[in-house]
Order: structure tokens, then sequence, then C-alpha cells
């Protein structure tokens, strides 16, 4: 195989763990005698700085011709203009639109030895293993926009299309899991919600009747979350309560910095990023936790490059790691970024040779 991976690092600490990322495919290429062809170009803030556009077309030309691409952050300070045309943000949001990436897939799982950093206690979190599938293209995110001195609009649109097939994904996510889907919703208040209970029941009903199904209003899945996350295995959603509800679930597994996720669409590409943000605080200090990144190089091999037991293997190295204790400060380790990669690179080599299961 000689996939063609771009790799797009982005701003505040992107660099960082993207360069942690290109570390790792180089030595899953060496330890299984594989060639990728990988390539870096610019998106958010730096190509805003280097070209005027949050997304170049030469780096979207890239985007359109890899098999996969990883992404490190977008956005910072220094572009936190409300009133400016162009932001960093939008360089990912057109990627996803442009690439036809229709499903985020954000799964959260809890480390045993790192119960102890959630704020939660830790039989409320135990046996959390939960998948969330967030809707990519539709809701307020990509609505029509009207903003001036005393008022301002976001429109809110979703189309059956869009609704049946990430409910179709998320259910084919629970077959192999443990069967059960929860749709999240804001039906009491809002149409479109209405239309998302609508299409998904008959989705389910005709389609997946051997999975659980049921539906949560939002604001009761915010709080069950953590009061209750074990009761959830498969949670699909739109755009903007995917992306609130994630982050929210970040705390089960001690850190933001832990979770990987996958943006994928009809075809074999996808866009594979941590679910972190830039972190300008921390960047060029070596302090970012760089298994959210390389957990999301694990998905890539799966989803992407068809590379089921790599992904596996990756998984296994960074479990392995934050066992042993071998960590980043944020979730109580004393390792540096690339620190923290080599001591997961360095098990997946044993991992590998050795076929070291589980501590």
């Amino acid at each position: 195989m000689n996939a063609k991976i771009l790799l797009l690092p982005g701003d505040g600490i992107g660099p960082e763990v993207t360069a942690e990322a290109r570390r790792l495919i180089e030595a899953v290429a060496e330890i299984h005698g594989l060639s990728f062809d990988i390539d870096e170009d610019l998106i958010g803030g730096a190509a805003l700085d280097a070209t005027g556009e949050p997304l170049p077309k030469e780096t979207l030309a890239k985007c359109r011709e890899a098999d996969a691409v990883i992404l490190g952050a977008v956005g910072g300070p220094q572009w936190d203009d409300p009133d400016a045309k162009k932001r960093p943000e939008q360089g990912l949001l057109n990627l996803r639109k442009e690439l036809g990436l229709f499903a985020n897939l954000r799964p959260v799982r809890l480390h045993p030895s790192l119960a102890h950093i959630s704020p939660l206690k830790a039989e409320k979190i135990q046996n959390v293993d939960l998948m969330v599938v967030r809707e990519l293209t539709g809701g307020s995110y990509f609505g029509k926009k009207e903003l001036d001195a005393d008022s301002a609009s976001d429109e809110y649109r979703y189309s059956r299309e869009e609704i049946e097939r990430v409910v179709r994904l998320a259910a084919d996510m629970a077959r192999s899991r443990y069967g059960r889907v929860t749709m999240i919703d804001k039906a009491n208040v809002l149409a479109t919600s209405r239309l998302w209970r609508k299409v998904s029941a008959e989705v389910m009903k005709k389609s997946y009747p051997d999975v659980a199904y049921e539906t949560m209003l939002v604001d009761a899945a915010a709080m069950h979350i953590v009061a209750n996350p074990s009761r959830f295995n498969v949670i699909v959603t739109e755009n903007m309560f995917g992306d609130i509800l994630t982050d929210e679930a970040s705390v089960l597994v001690g850190s933001m910095g832990m979770l990987p996720s996958a943006s994928l669409g009809t075809g074999k590409a996808g866009l594979f990023e941590p679910i972190h943000g830039s972190a300008p605080d921390i960047a060029g200090r070596r302090l970012a936790n760089p298994f959210g990144m390389l957990g999301s190089v694990g998905m890539m091999f799966e989803y992407s490059l068809g590379m089921r037991e790599i992904a596996r293997q990756i998984e296994l190295a960074i479990w392995n790691a934050v066992s042993a204790g071998q960590c980043t400060l944020d979730i109580g380790g004393n390792l540096r970024t690339d620190e923290a990669a080599n001591a997961v690179i360095e098990r997946l080599g044993e991992i590998h040779t050795k076929k070291v299961a589980f501590i």
C-alpha cells in the first residue's frame, strides 16, 4: 500500500501533536513494512496569515486527492475579531462540507487508572464506553447567517436525507457494539428535532428492528452523561448538540486531550483529528497531550485505510502507556508531548513482536 496521507497541522498545539502523528505513521510503516506518501499543508489561522484564506484552494485540492487527512487544530486569540469576515474555523467547516463528511465519530472510553482524575465519583463512571455520532453538514453551523448592529440570526435546517444517512451509520455501529442507539434532540421546541425524531424512528423500525432505540431531549442527555454515563452505548445527534455533548463527555475520561475523532462520508477517505482545540495557552511548551491525536491516527487506519488490526494495536499501545503512567501533566504524568508519544511508539513495537495484551 502507498496511501496518500495529508497532514494539516493548523494552529496552537496543532503542529506539536501533528508532528507526533507523523512519527506514529512512520513507525507503523517501519514495523509493518508499509509505505505511505505523507504531505503537509496549511489550514486555519496559519493559512489565513499566509494566503488570506482559511482553506486555500491548494490545500483543498490535496485533501481531495488524499486517502486520509490528519488535522491538528484551528483558531487562536489572534484571529478572534468578531467582525472578521474570514475566521480559522471556517477552514474546518468548509473542508467537511467540500469533502462530503457527514458524520463525526467520537469514542469515549474510560481508562481505569484515570478514574481519579475525573471530577465525577469513580462508581459513576465505571464501564464508560460510548460512541457519539454527530451529524456534520446541517443545522445552524451551515445555515444562512445574518448580523447587524442590533440583531442576528442563524438558519437551522435539516433534510430527511441528512438525518437518514447518519442514523443508519449510528445503527450499523451499534450492531457491532452493544446494540443500543440513543437519538438526542430538542423535539419539544425545535421543528428540526421533530423531523429528526420522525425520520430516525422510521429508519430504525424498518431497517434495524434488532437494535434497541430510544430518544432523549438534549437537556436530559446532558444530565445523564454526568449522572449515569454507562447507560449510553451509541448516541446520534445533530451538529451543535454533538459538539457540546462530546466536550462535556471528555471529563469522563480525565482530559479532552484523550479523545480522538473521525469524520466520514460516503467514501473511505476521512478527516481525523483530536477533539481538543488549539490550546494557545500551552502552545510551544511541549505540554500538549498527544494521545487524542494518536488515537485519531488509529481511527484513520481502521476507517480510511481498512487496517483494523493496526488500529487495535495503536489503541492498545496508548492504553498500556496510560496503564504504566507514561502520561502528560493533564492526566497525572510528567512526560512532555514527544516523550508520551515515544512511549506509545515503543509499546507499539512490543505489541507487534510480542503480542502484548492489555495491562
